[in-house]
């Protein structure tokens, strides 16, 4: 834990002044909005493509050691009732004993649109507020605006993202998932067992725990047999005691060859 505060207070203190979009961001990263059409389900597919300069990288949902987590603000858009994110499985970087996870290059980020009204024009607009990072790491603010086509096509590339999701429990064999709690200084730990196929490689796993305000400690993993073992620390951005629901609970575990998104564990 102590590790974690120390790694965040590193990266706090490499951060430079926030940069918007159509200023000294435009040289580090791009974002457009694309379009998939409508979808059977009555809803729309939609994506934020970010592209990035060489070099430069930002971070998953849970960005590790000392990355920046995106946020996204959705306030400005029209005849929105809600959004689902779909998170291609992301890359593991090593830096300075720092482990943080992330992408490079280029993002493609799923996003599916349920209208508040059905049959009637749906504009997404907002902002994402994000982590850059090269030899120094910046925050980010980018906004975007586009109202979506009700005739426009299948989108190849957010077709090709969402195949980078990582498999479900059940798609990738997943047979059993439990977590033991533990109270340690300041919080829980959570002791997953998880028994499953190897994902290729050295797997890592990241623990989250599902409710807000409490972050989780880089995870430790290590396999025996059949079972995968992941254990992370846990605590409250207040320092207040408080429950952890299994259910919420989610485990990625990263591998060479895939990854897999469990969702809960039982009581182990």
């Amino acid at each position: 834990m102590l590790r974690t505060l120390a790694s965040l207070l590193v990266a706090l203190t490499t951060l430079a002044a926030p940069a918007h979009a159509g200023g000294a961001l435009d040289n580090l990263v791009r974002v457009e909005v694309l379009d998939g059409g409508p979808t059977a389900r009555g809803t729309h597919m939609a994506a934020l493509r970010l592209t990035l300069s060489d070099g430069w990288k930002t971070y998953w949902r849970a960005p590790g050691d000392a990355g920046i987590p995106p946020s996204f603000d959705w306030h400005g858009s029209r005849n929105l009732r809600g959004i689902d994110i779909t998170w291609p499985a992301p890359e593991v970087f090593s830096a300075n004993g720092l482990r943080t996870i992330g992408y490079k290059h280029q993002l493609v980020l799923p996003v599916e649109v349920t209208p508040a009204s059905d049959g009637q024009p749906v504009r997404l607009r907002g902002r994402i507020e994000l982590g850059l990072c090269s030899d120094v790491c910046i925050p980010g603010v980018l906004d975007f605006d586009q109202e979506l086509d009700p005739q426009a096509r299948r989108s190849p590339a957010i077709a090709a993202a969402l195949a980078q999701r990582p498999f479900s429990a059940a798609e990738a064999g997943v047979r059993a998932a439990t977590c033991r709690l533990s109270p340690v200084k300041g919080g829980l730990r959570v002791e997953a067992r998880i028994t499953m196929p190897s994902a290729g490689g050295e797997e890592i796993a990241v623990i989250e725990s599902g409710a807000p305000g409490i972050w989780a400690a880089e995870t430790r993993t290590h396999r025996q047999g059949d079972t995968l073992i992941a254990a992370s620390d846990l605590m409250s951005e207040t320092g207040a005691a408080f429950a952890l629901d299994r259910s919420g609970i989610r485990i990625t575990v990263l591998g060479a060859r895939h990854s897999v998104d469990i969702r809960g564990c039982d009581a182990g």
